[in-house]
């Protein structure tokens, strides 16, 4: 079951479509460009392929097991912990004044993708303690980002995330976690939380909550959350660990999937209350976790993007290791490697093409996060914050049930044997399950891009995005080539569909609501297919031009040929959904509540 990185698909996004150069020139990411990116993915690789993914099918085995109040990981991961952080990958995109190494995201990004193909049950503990690190920045005091920046930068502690309660999952109005305010500015903190990924483990010597609770008297619904620091270990005035905090582990969950990862339920304040110290101002919790959720759609995203390559590089392993069938060609008069096969090859284009432009669409969207946070002009900083936050919910939506169908595909390639747990090609199936589900549902990224990326601007940056788009589509047909023409054409149909929608969106939001959210997800879908397919078209062009040069012929040419496919078989699909959304919205809701 071995990986091997995808250096040259991703140094080429970053160089080509994501304009990593440009980015190196912003002051804090100085000679940061190709060169260096080349390198950190290379020495990421090495620790990925050697160490991580070996112990991926081992914790699908042998998963991390609760008894008496503490959890024991999986054998290895305490150990490929530790090597993580002393390779520093913990900290490789955050800022140096807390020990970090700074790094933009455009490279933390893909080195976040090789982590989670290697394994993706280990990669959600630094995928957590990343959001943790982001909220902190933003909102958290002086103080608290002394007492725990440096420590969860380093991967010493781990952070987690604490939404989720038993009665309030993506309802986050009826949290009812309480806290109760000390004379010292401190809290008592009260209630229960579920789904708490890596809430207890043995990886690290302190664990870091950042906990949605109500303060006493709070406002009714999300207006009254606060955001809260709760730390499983209480920290000295001098950094070192003292009293054990009143938060405990009362069980992990046995799940379809990730299993080696532990979802804790955790409870707080069953022996007098677990002391906790308030982010910013009361009142403004959900504002703060909004900050780490947006990190942590955008990682589940490369989840997406992660677990597909990886189902499609085993794929193609067994379908050249195979045996079954005379070609339909008569090209072999014995049985031959299924990968002759045209449907296979079907099976395997249309993984390739997913996540090729799946992993595209998220690289651009990296640089675009880099530059509306670093960029020194404070216009260049508002466009690339608008074209990053559409983008969100299409690389967390879009990528994650793109997963699905990409890792489905890798269990039917392998035919009965897919079905077998042995194989591997199962587990990456059920893994991907929970990416369309956590850090909020394909729906609630729906509701996101409609309400708050199209809606309330009046779709102006959907329009623009679509501008754009005509773009590529004239320099397509300015290249001239057979693929790019019809590249043009098949951009084009796509692009207006998408016009379309928009237009319906922005038209029917407050005045006929059910009839365009009964379209939400197919919106999000057809538009991540569009973005994700301009992406392709872009990469078309770069590979056009560098083949044309004699650069890198047979990487170029199955660019070329997988843009194609991209085009001819999927980004079709957008006219089609643009019809179901403007025109089928009536028949989703018509039928009585008492007929089903």
């Amino acid at each position: 079951m071995s990986y091997i990185a995808p250096i040259k698909d991703m140094v080429f996004n970053m160089e080509h479509l994501a304009g990593l150069e440009q980015v190196a020139q912003i002051p804090a990411f100085e000679d940061m460009g190709v060169e260096t990116a080349q390198a950190v993915l290379e020495e990421c690789a090495k620790l990925n392929e050697s160490v991580l993914v070996p112990l991926n099918w081992e914790g699908d085995k042998n998963p991390s097991f609760f008894k008496d109040g503490h959890v024991t990981t999986t054998p290895g991961f305490k150990e490929a912990y530790q090597q993580y952080c002393e390779g520093g990958w913990q900290s490789l995109q955050h800022p140096a004044d807390f020990g970090g190494q700074g790094l933009p995201k455009t490279i933390g990004a893909a080195c976040g993708e090789m982590l989670n193909s290697a394994n993706m049950s280990f990669a959600l503990c630094p995928m957590l303690t990343d959001g943790a690190i982001e909220a902190l920045l933003t909102a958290g005091s002086d103080e608290l980002k002394a007492t725990y920046l440096e420590k969860l930068i380093s991967g010493e502690w781990t952070g987690t995330m604490n939404l989720t309660e038993p009665q309030a999952g993506s309802d986050l109005a009826a949290v009812r976690t309480r806290a109760e305010p000390l004379p010292d500015g401190t809290y008592k903190v009260f209630g229960t939380k579920i789904f708490i990924t890596y809430g207890e483990h043995d990886m690290a010597e302190n664990i870091i909550h950042l906990v949605l609770a109500r303060v006493q008297g709070a406002p009714e619904g999300v207006k009254g959350i606060s955001l809260f620091v709760v730390p499983k270990f209480m920290v000295n005035k001098d950094g070192s660990l003292g009293a054990r905090n009143d938060v405990h582990c009362v069980s992990i969950e046995h799940k379809m999937g990730i299993k080696a990862s532990p979802t804790a339920v955790l409870q707080y304040g069953d022996h007098g209350g677990a002391i906790g110290f308030l982010v910013g101002e009361e009142n403004r919790g959900l504002e703060y976790m909004f900050i780490m959720m947006n990190a942590a759609r955008y990682a589940v995203g490369v989840q997406g993007i992660s677990i597909a390559e990886r189902a499609y590089q085993k794929a193609v392993t067994f379908s050249r290791d195979r045996v079954q069938s005379r070609p339909v060609d008569g090209s072999m008069k014995t049985s031959a490697p299924i990968i002759h096969h045209p449907d296979v090859r079907r099976m395997l284009m249309t993984m390739r093409a997913y996540t090729e432009g799946c992993r595209a669409m998220a690289t651009v969207a990296a640089a675009a996060y880099d530059a509306s946070h670093h960029h020194p002009d404070a216009d260049t900083r508002k466009d690339n914050l608008a074209f990053y936050e559409f983008l969100v919910p299409l690389v967390k939506g879009f990528s994650t049930e793109m997963s699905l169908e990409v890792t489905s595909l890798g269990v039917q390639v392998h035919g009965g044997m897919g079905f077998i747990e042995e194989t591997g090609a199962a587990q990456y199936y059920r893994d991907s399950k929970i990416l369309t589900i956590y850090e909020g549902t394909t729906a609630i990224q729906a509701n996101d891009l409609i309400g708050r990326k199209t809606g309330r601007d009046g779709g102006q940056t959907a329009k623009g995005i679509a501008a754009q788009i005509a773009n590529t589509e004239a320099d397509l047909l300015k290249c001239g080539s057979a693929n790019a023409k019809a590249m043009a054409a098949r951009l084009k149909a796509a692009r207006e569909a998408f016009l379309n929608v928009v237009d319906f969106v922005v038209a029917g939001a407050k005045a006929s609501p059910n009839a365009v959210f009964a379209g939400s997800v197919p919106y999000l879908m057809l538009t991540g297919n569009l973005v994700a397919g301009w992406q392709m078209a872009r990469a078309l062009l770069v590979a056009e031009a560098e083949l044309a040069k004699g650069n890198d012929a047979v990487f170029m040419q199955s660019k070329i040929t997988t843009a194609r496919f991209y085009a001819d078989h999927i980004l079709t699909k957008v006219p089609g959904m643009r019809d179901s959304i403007v025109d089928g919205a009536d028949s989703v809701t018509e039928l009585a509540l008492d007929a089903f």
